[in-house]
């Protein structure tokens, strides 16, 4: 695997030329992370998603052709729950009035200027549903509330049921130029809504939409590398103390840390990428990864001196002794993270291959600046004087003496918690995305609870000629499509130009609600359209449902609070109804909410896909390192268990693996397996440089490197841990799974692992 020679070489310039090796290594890390200035960020959801993804496709295509989707929705509720109250509705009138100031604003709709139309003789009469709220007789009152919760395009759309709670939609053309333009939307939403809050008294208003959501990306991420940071700094400034109990040590591993991190990301900038909520946690991934690197070197190192080494003769032996387990741990942790290319979605991607590029800087930087910069460096120690058995040693004398019942208990924690992994469903929310303490999801949940949902789907209905919507047989099949999307349970509400002609067909029939159909005849369909289009104010016309030379429509079904599989089965059943009763008809379908949910299924099957591919390069890794077959085999064993028993710990906690999770397995595999390698490679050289047999070159690893060991998991589990609390679920999730495969990791290396090499390896 290696040349012994090239090593012994290696170490022998480092320590007699650490001068040279900085002034060559410090510029080229400065120049590297120069490229961090040319990072961009973006926020957008629309990140999530290839530029060649299927669903991504079909709903620009229905973007382009109509309207965007993309929105601000101020939810408004009344403290005393009733909308309509002449107070409550002249907040909603100046509310709507001032949103359309609002950065990127096209349209605002609400109940107050909704286009409610009545007839006057032969006369059609389009007007705002409130015109003067203050003036409103309690007569006028009853007369709009009426009206409003029998129009099926305002009901579960702008205003609750049963009238409690009501919403302003803002639509927003977003250049997509700036990540600033949602962040600077919300910003000045957030303002608007706390200006009509100090005006109104009586009313609370919250912020939901598509915008919102991009923006709750965004500040995630930054409060990710505001908050949990410099917890990780202090965490692995107080594990390192703790453990090296060297000034000097802590301080190598603070500068590996910045220079790998910095250089990652740098390297990332220079080719003109761009961060990704999902991606910026690149660098506490790296942190925790780098100081692992470092750790067994700087423990060999002060184990040497602390034996009466002088510290160039300890950083040799250190760097000779760690040099093919260091090389081997960061080539399969750097074909795990590699593995994540297998994944559909480019945010994660892109996380494993910042990280991957820390992890190569890291090997570098610590085989080459490290040893060097700890010669330059004044290191002090305290010689040991006696020699006592440690914790690790009577752990290990305790395996030996159990081995045959460690085995046994092992392997039933193993089959039973992979079995509980089988509670886990391959389900997601993308609103779950966040935590409660972010105001997006608070407003999003809320609404969903009192009026909407934020899950909607958006069918392109595309007729065969101009002015196809005005055609009684395509109407026909539009409204046989309506009624059945509205026997759905899991719809909501549906918005589109259907419920528009039938309202002006009846207006027209002296607004007899007999008369509440569509009209039979196309000219009809095509006179009452003109008509109401003529009479709409600016802004409110009719190309949010209408393609520009109406051979087609859009309707917007609303769907309740659904899972990514309840949205999909949604779906099926849509385009099996779509098959059988529409057959000729072209339909597209898409919406944010069925990306997320396509995504989050193609993700799991890619990902499980990377894994089988990161098994099968790590495992002949590891027997050509090993020159054993019987070695490589026995260290996949300890490294496979990990992640079935995390998921059926999650199966007991959770149970449900998302886009977020369903990546652990890639990542975890290439980095828990660094403790095995280097606890095998030292009991590999127990059995052939030292002619141990199985037992005493357990004991001979594990005073090696068991303190080591200890060290860095502890360490890779605070990491995973600190990235848990982010309140971007993704994150937490990614985090807390991870350190719990970690952690079980270790137990299986220390519990384990020995009692297998002893009773497989008996050569």
């Amino acid at each position: 695997m290696y040349d012994k020679s090239a090593i012994s070489k290696l170490s022998f310039f480092v320590t007699n030329h650490p001068w040279w090796v900085l002034l060559l290594l410090v510029p080229i890390l400065f120049g590297l992370s120069a490229g961090i200035i040319n990072l961009g960020f973006k926020n957008d959801y629309r990140a999530y998603f290839s530029k060649d993804n299927p669903q991504l496709l079909a709903f620009e295509s229905i973007q382009a052709t109509y309207s965007k989707s993309d929105n601000i929705l101020f939810i408004v509720e009344p403290v005393h729950g009733n909308v309509f109250n002449p107070k409550v509705l002249d907040a909603i009138q100046q509310l709507t009035k001032e949103a359309w100031q609002l950065p990127f604003s096209s349209r605002v709709d609400s109940v107050t200027n909704f286009q409610h139309t009545v007839a006057k003789g032969d006369e059609l009469i389009v007007a705002d549903l409130v015109a003067n709220p203050a003036s409103l007789t309690d007569s006028e009152l009853q007369t709009i509330k009426q009206a409003a919760l029998n129009e099926p395009l305002l009901v579960n759309r702008l205003i609750s049921n049963t009238g409690h709670v009501a919403g302003v939609n803002v639509t927003l053309q977003l250049p997509e130029k700036d990540p600033m333009e949602s962040i600077e939307a919300a910003k000045q939403a957030r303002a608007l809504a706390t200006s009509i809050e100090a005006r109104h008294p009586g009313i609370k208003l919250q912020l939901t939409g598509i915008v919102m959501m991009s923006n709750a990306f965004a500040e995630s991420a930054m409060s990710d590398n505001v908050r949990l940071v410099p917890i990780m700094y202090g965490i692995i400034l107080l594990v390192s103390t703790l453990s090296l109990r060297s000034v000097t040590a802590v301080i190598g591993v603070v500068l590996l840390i910045v220079f790998s991190m910095t250089s990652a990301i740098g390297i990332f900038g220079w080719f003109g990428m761009y961060l990704t909520p999902t991606s910026a946690v690149a660098p506490t991934v790296i942190l925790t990864i780098a100081v692992a690197d470092s750790i067994h070197l700087l423990a060999g190192m002060l184990n040497g001196m602390r034996n009466g080494h002088e510290k160039k003769q300890a950083i040799r032996d250190s760097l000779e002794a760690n040099f093919q387990p260091i090389l081997l741990t960061n080539l399969t942790t750097l074909v795990g993270f590699l593995t994540m290319n297998f994944s559909d979605a480019p945010p994660f991607r892109d996380l494993g291959n910042i990280a991957a590029l820390g992890v190569l800087t890291a090997c570098m930087l610590t085989v080459s600046f490290l040893p060097a910069l700890m010669m330059v460096l004044p290191v002090r120690v305290k010689l040991r004087k006696v020699t006592r058995i440690s914790v690790l040693g009577r752990l290990s004398l305790f395996v030996i003496r159990h081995r045959f019942a460690l085995i046994s208990i092992n392997t039933v924690i193993v089959i039973l918690f992979t079995y509980f992994a089988s509670f886990n469903e391959l389900d997601d929310d993308f609103v779950k995305y966040f935590d409660k303490t972010v105001e997006f999801r608070r407003a999003t949940d809320f609404f969903s609870e009192n009026m909407g949902g934020l899950d909607t789907i958006e069918f392109s209905v595309q007729g065969k000629q101009e002015g196809a919507v005005n055609d009684p047989v395509f109407l026909q099949h539009m409204e046989e499509f309506s009624i059945w999307l509205r026997q759905q349970p899991e719809v909501k509400h549906i918005n589109s130009v259907l419920d528009t002609l039938k309202r002006l067909n009846k207006s027209m029939h002296g607004d007899d609600p007999a008369w509440y159909q569509l009209p039979g005849q196309r000219e009809l369909a095509a006179q009452y359209l003109l008509m109401y289009e003529m009479s709409l104010p600016y802004g409110l016309d009719l190309n949010d449902q209408l393609n520009v030379d109406k051979s087609g429509m859009r309707v917007i079904v609303t769907l309740n609070r659904v899972t990514s599989n309840q949205l999909l089965d949604v779906e099926s059943r849509v385009n099996a109804w779509l098959h059988q009763h529409m057959p000729d008809i072209k339909v597209e379908v898409a919406s944010t909410a069925l990306m997320f949910a396509h995504i989050g299924k193609r993700n799991t099957g890619n990902m499980i896909l990377g894994s089988s591919f990161e098994l099968a390069v790590i495992s002949i890794i590891l027997i050509t390192a090993f020159r054993s077959l019987r070695l490589g085999l026995i260290s996949l064993i300890p490294n496979l268990v990990p992640a079935g028993i995390a998921f059926g710990i999650w199966g007991l906690i959770d149970g449900r693996v998302g886009l977020g999770l369903s990546v652990v397995a890639s990542i975890t595999f290439g980095i828990v397996i660094d403790d095995t390698i280097h606890f095998i490679s030292k009991y590999r050289r127990g059995r052939t440089e030292k002619g141990l047999n199985s037992e005493e070159a357990i004991l001979y690893a594990s005073s090696s490197v068991g303190e080591a060991i200890w060290m860095t998991s502890s360490i890779l589990v605070s990491g995973f841990v600190v990235l848990s609390f982010s309140h971007f679920a993704v994150n937490s999730g990614m985090g807390l799974l991870s350190a719990i495969t970690i952690t079980v990791a270790l137990v299986m290396d220390l519990l384990f692992l020995p009692p297998l090499l002893m009773m497989l390896d008996k050569k």
